[in-house]
């Protein structure tokens, strides 16, 4: 508190190592203001982080001394539907996957329990009611396995059952054992589904696993948007509190030159009229950095209140991207280069299968297995019998009025809008990095201009104020300092923000971390 009293005291009460001044009564409100502002944000914690801390919170890639450091609670709900989504198209890809390894089932009847009356027709061709009491058990397991190259499937079953019929002569009891049976069913023309999953699905999970990562740079690009929000708010405000301090000294001083007749009221009134705007714009910053804490806290999914304490980076690096290389990392890792060729191929393959559903098909199937019927359970496994069936079908459409035609053209036609839409689509990718590292380059240069503008500025002001306060310029050319401090401030904010925004936009089209010379997630090499 003492410490807290004395730093404002010196803020408001001295001036360029002049002597105190006396405070007027809206300053003296205004530390009671700031002293009772500070005690209440003692009950709230405060998170130093820096640009870097922000980006591997918004990731949810928090190192273990990170998360010591902020010891609390946080979930980043982009993050996590960005994981989610990954998750969801690696268990498409594992179901695409089960496609192809054999499957068993196990079917069983144990009863199917019967009694009615049903028609039986007689050798002579006559119809004679007859009641039926019995019931059946059965069970039986089959084991099938895709064959891809062909689209065919080749299955292996076995199967038991027991028929119990109820008499009033007498209960009987039948055995039918069918303890092997194989056999093969292969269509020739028809459409073959795992053929062209086999190539389109690693597909779609490649492309998943580098959205994935695209989808985390994009979290990190906005969550440099709200660190920087922060940042220009709290810098906002320090300089408010230095302006409004800075106007409150000069309206004092003001006052009394005016009273002693050395200045206009006119330039009088400029000042007041200059501490009125310090004011609002203290006001202004100060409910502009809470709203941006807000909602950095809510992205961040921070759930108690918070204040942040944010550094920068202590310098622009001296980064320059070499077009081309970033060109190449994003045709290797962006998932736009997947989802071209993805697209190309599923026009193939709607086009393959527009071609084949034509009408006209033929499959042949065949099955070979041992079986055997008795009364007794021994009995029906000897001995066994051998049993064969095969067949060959053959469809052919005799007429289908230009239908399988129309169905080829369509998919041709749509093939042909889908190869031409690729080609503009990658051609706008690659302009899009290019002019992205273009850019990058040019808001570089900017920053550093900014930068030093700033320094400038703030040169300026100091000197133009020291000389204002002992009479040299008047308050037009003060102003016109302040108001060009303000305005080089705001600049180099901004172009800081703009230079790491257009950073993690080009780490999001590549991949690629340029500054440490590395893949980042979802990358092809990592």
């Amino acid at each position: 508190m003492n410490k807290l009293t004395s730093q404002i005291a010196a803020l408001f009460g001295r001036s360029e190592g002049r002597s105190p001044i006396r405070i007027n009564l809206s300053i003296s409100s205004l530390i009671l203001l700031f002293i009772a502002s500070s005690l209440r944000a003692q009950d709230v914690p405060t998170l130093q982080l820096s640009l870097t801390d922000v980006v591997e919170i918004a990731r949810e890639e928090t190192s273990d001394s990170l998360k010591q450091r902020i010891a609390m609670q946080f979930q980043v709900a982009d993050a996590r539907i960005a994981q989610v989504r990954l998750q969801n198209s690696f268990w498409n890809y594992q179901s695409y996957l089960s496609n192809y390894k054999p499957q068993m089932n196990l079917r069983a009847t144990l009863p199917n329990f019967s009694r009615s009356i049903d028609g039986i027709t007689q050798p002579d061709g006559t119809i004679q009611f007859q009641s039926f009491n019995n019931m059946t058990n059965s069970v039986g397991a089959t084991l099938t396995q895709p064959i891809a190259r062909t689209g065919g499937t080749v299955f292996a079953s076995t199967r038991f059952q027991r028929i119990d019929v109820f008499q009033a002569s007498g209960n009987t009891v039948s055995y039918f054992s069918n303890p092997i049976s194989i056999g093969f069913d292969q269509p020739f023309f028809a459409f073959n589904d795992l053929k062209w999953d086999k190539i389109i699905e690693p597909m779609i999970y490649n492309e998943a696993k580098r959205k994935y990562g695209e989808d985390l740079e994009r979290i990190a690009l906005e969550a440099v948007g709200l660190f920087f929000d922060i940042y220009i708010a709290q810098i906002s405000l320090e300089a408010a509190i230095k302006d409004k301090a800075n106007a409150d000294t000069l309206y004092i001083i003001s006052q009394g030159r005016y009273n002693v007749g050395k200045i206009a009221e006119t330039e009088l009134l400029q000042i007041e009229i200059s501490k009125l705007n310090a004011d609002a714009s203290l006001a202004a910053a100060t409910l502009n950095l809470q709203t941006s804490t807000e909602e950095l806290r809510n992205f961040l999914g921070i759930k108690q209140s918070v204040q942040f304490e944010l550094s920068l980076p202590t310098n622009i690096p001296d980064l320059v991207i070499d077009p081309q290389l970033a060109l190449s990392y994003a045709r290797a890792n962006g998932s736009k280069v997947i989802e071209f060729e993805r697209r190309l191929k599923e026009a193939e393959r709607n086009l393959a299968q527009a071609e084949r559903n034509n009408g006209f098909n033929a499959s042949i199937n065949g099955q070979f297995g041992l079986s055997q019927t008795d009364a007794t359970l021994v009995g029906s496994f000897s001995p066994l019998l051998d049993q064969e069936r095969i067949t060959l079908e053959v469809t052919v459409p005799i007429m289908d009025w230009g239908r399988a035609e129309a169905r080829r053209e369509i998919a041709r036609s749509n093939q042909e809008i889908v190869r031409m839409s690729v080609e503009q689509d990658q051609i706008n990718f690659e302009r899009e990095v290019l002019l992205k590292v273009q850019q990058f380059d040019l808001i570089r240069s900017q920053a550093r201009l900014a930068q030093k503008n700033f320094e400038v500025a703030q040169k300026t002001y100091d000197l133009t104020r020291k000389r204002y306060l002992i009479g040299k310029i008047g308050v037009i050319d003060l102003n016109l300092a302040l108001a060009d401090q303000d305005r080089s401030r705001r600049a180099y904010m901004n172009a800081l923000q703009s230079f790491w925004k257009a950073y993690y936009e080009i780490r999001r089209l590549t991949l690629y971390d340029f500054i440490n010379n590395q893949p980042l997630q979802g990358a092809k090499n990592n």
